[in-house]
């Protein structure tokens, strides 16, 4: 069977794409392993899809070449995708720092991908297996699958990275990238909770479910949002962030008083209440069943305040400010929510998306080295690249 674009993928970057290329009038199939399309966006944003950003920029990428998604996030914005899930009547809000969420649901999304590909006649293939992918003599690509073989001009890989297995991610376009030549970057897990070494692990666990606004440093890269402490280490927005700067063997600095001055709270404090034991006072501040153990941990006498000498007022200022924790690693692929690394960016044209020693071949989405910032950045950068290939295609 002949056509002009096959999309390998039915994620978000690929229905996107797979839709521009068909509105083109190009004769379009998608294919994919899994029995649906979309799973990672319905599992996304608690079920209601973060899809994009009011404040994306190319900063908030990480790449080996920082400047490679400016073209593709220029082409096509988040106004521009913001425009199309208005044109759809789904209803959105804003949560934190820009982020968008479906009110009702991350279907809405899948349907409205969906209903985009279907007005302009894509064709699918599920459950669907690659058995084998070559150029022909006259430079197109045939695909071998289970199913039937396929001719097209132009291949667009869009099955994402590593994170996620449960819902069905493989390394295959690392494989592509490998049989064509192409340079694939190491990869690791990104925006994942991280563990901790035994000892604090089984401390922290007893107060696990405790969240709080915190600011966390590694690599001289901070991020201030809520850290929320889990059985098996922690988690929340900023821990998510860092994890994406953080390399193994690293520590991490967390700022619990993200907010102002602890020194001049404290200090207040020994004026006013000086008879409040330490345990008290920091209970009037943090969840006291953090305190409690925080206390254990940095081996704090729980002493009324006005027994802190000036030596022991700057180490408990200096412990909130700066609690230092090594990490033992992350909680890996199985619950990241993407993955660093991979496909290397140099092989693409930045305002196409064509693999530059490859004709027609494609590459768009996470399967490639950029990764965004949690909070819709990843989301936007499949739609953009998945806009840009499909516009070129």
């Amino acid at each position: 069977m002949k056509i002009d674009v096959i999309v390998i993928g039915a994620g978000a970057a690929g229905l996107f794409c797979a839709s521009r290329a068909a509105e083109r009038g190009k004769t379009t199939l998608v294919l994919d392993h899994a029995k649906k399309p979309g799973k990672k966006i319905l599992i996304s944003g608690g079920g209601r899809c973060n899809f994009t950003n009011y404040y994306i920029e190319p900063e908030k990428y990480l790449c080996k070449n920082p400047h490679f998604c400016k073209s593709a996030l220029s082409q096509f914005t988040q106004w521009d995708f913001i425009s199309l899930v208005e044109k759809y009547g789904i209803n959105y809000h804003e949560k934190d720092l820009g982020q968008l969420f479906c009110d009702d649901s991350a279907k809405d999304i899948v349907s409205m991908l969906m209903s985009e590909c279907e007005n302009n006649s894509v064709q699918f293939s599920f459950q669907t297996d690659i058995l084998e992918i070559t150029k022909t003599k006259n430079d197109d690509f045939l695909i071998k699958t289970n199913n039937a073989d396929y001719q097209c001009k132009s291949l667009v890989i869009a099955t994402g990275g590593l994170s996620m297995p449960k819902l069905g991610a493989t390394p295959f376009a690392y494989k592509v990238a490998e049989q064509f030549e192409l340079n694939v970057l190491p990869t690791k897990a990104g925006l994942v909770p991280f563990t901790l070494q035994p000892e604090l692990k089984d401390k922290l666990a007893e107060v696990s479910g405790v969240s709080m606004p915190v600011s966390i440093t590694t690599n001289n890269v901070s991020f201030s949002e809520d850290m929320l402490i889990t059985h098996r280490g922690i988690s929340g927005p900023a821990v998510l962030q860092i994890s994406s700067y953080w390399d193994a063997g690293d520590e991490i600095s967390i700022d619990l008083f993200p907010r102002g001055a602890f020194e001049d709270t404290l200090k207040e404090a020994v004026e006013s209440q000086p008879n409040l034991t330490l345990k008290n006072f920091l209970s009037g501040i943090f969840a006291k069943r953090f305190v409690e153990k925080f206390l254990e941990l940095n081996c704090l006498e729980n002493v009324p305040i006005k027994q802190l000498d000036h030596q022991k007022q700057a180490h408990l200022v200096e412990i909130i400010h700066s609690w230092k924790i090594k990490p033992s690693g992350t909680e890996g692929y199985r619950t990241a929510e993407v993955t660093l690394g991979g496909v290397d960016t140099d092989h693409f044209s930045s305002k196409t998306m064509e693999c530059k020693s490859v004709k027609g071949l494609y590459m768009i989405g996470e399967a490639v080295d950029v990764t965004g910032w949690l909070g819709g950045y990843n989301f936007q950068w499949a739609w953009s690249s998945g806009w840009v290939a499909g516009n070129n295609v």
